[in-house]
């Protein structure tokens, strides 16, 4: 549905038949308002109040105020400046009726309106975002490294947890007791295993990948996860 594909040119006004369920959704009384609209931008105001007595009458009991609004219209004009009534012309009404479409096309069919790749996408994104995911030294192996993932994730909260889990940079394994982490005296942190089998190659020394700093194995602290 592109701007103004929905107005009655082919067709007489509301002979279109919706299927059953579809008639009493809000998505026909906005699809009828704008029909109304585009009779009245073309300065058809006869066949405008002839269409709204036929098709927008029958909703006066649950939309009242919006038909009072829209009906102004004939009054205004499309060239009206007034702010509450322009609103009504303005072309992004017919990006809220593909919108309105969308989501009653889904509903009918008993579709979801968000994609269940992203759906299920965003299950799993949900239990691994955390603010480190966000940094520009976030390891490449975690998922939310790359930009479309942290897009997915940009409206998830972070997941809780309620314990620290440390990835080795270098060895991509778990830390954990059988595995501790040791601290470098600049500050980062890899694991036990990493830099023993570092050690043993350098003959004690120990060359941090990140900033390439040296020092002895003897020099590195353990580090307790809690």
């Amino acid at each position: 549905m592109a701007w103004g594909e929905a107005t009655v040119t082919d067709r007489a006004p509301g002979e279109i038949e919706l299927p059953t369920d579809r008639k009493k959704s809000k998505f026909e009384f906005q699809l009828r308002l704008q029909e109304f609209i585009e009779l009245v931008r073309a300065d058809n105001n006869l066949r405008a109040i002839t269409y709204a007595r036929k098709y927008l009458a029958p909703w006066g009991a649950t939309h009242m105020k919006e038909l009072q609004q829209v009906m102004a219209t004939l009054a205004f004009k499309s060239s009206t400046e007034c702010a509450t009534y322009k609103v009504f012309f303005e072309p992004e009404q017919w990006d809220f009726l593909v919108d309105q479409f969308k989501q009653e096309f889904c509903r009918l069919y008993g579709m979801t309106f968000e994609p269940l790749l992203n759906i299920y996408l965003q299950a799993g994104l949900s239990a691994l975002k955390t603010p480190f995911c966000y940094e520009d030294d976030c390891t490449k192996e975690d998922p939310l490294s790359q930009e479309s993932f942290r897009k997915l994730a940009l409206s998830l909260p972070f997941s809780k947890q309620h314990h620290s889990k440390l990835v080795c940079y270098i060895t991509k394994e778990l830390m954990d007791t059988e595995n501790p982490p040791l601290v470098l005296p600049n500050g980062y942190v890899y694991s036990t295993k990493a830099l023993e089998e570092m050690a043993k190659k350098n003959n004690g020394k120990i060359t941090c990948p990140r900033t390439g700093l040296i020092c002895n194995y003897t020099d590195v602290v353990k580090a307790y996860i809690s």
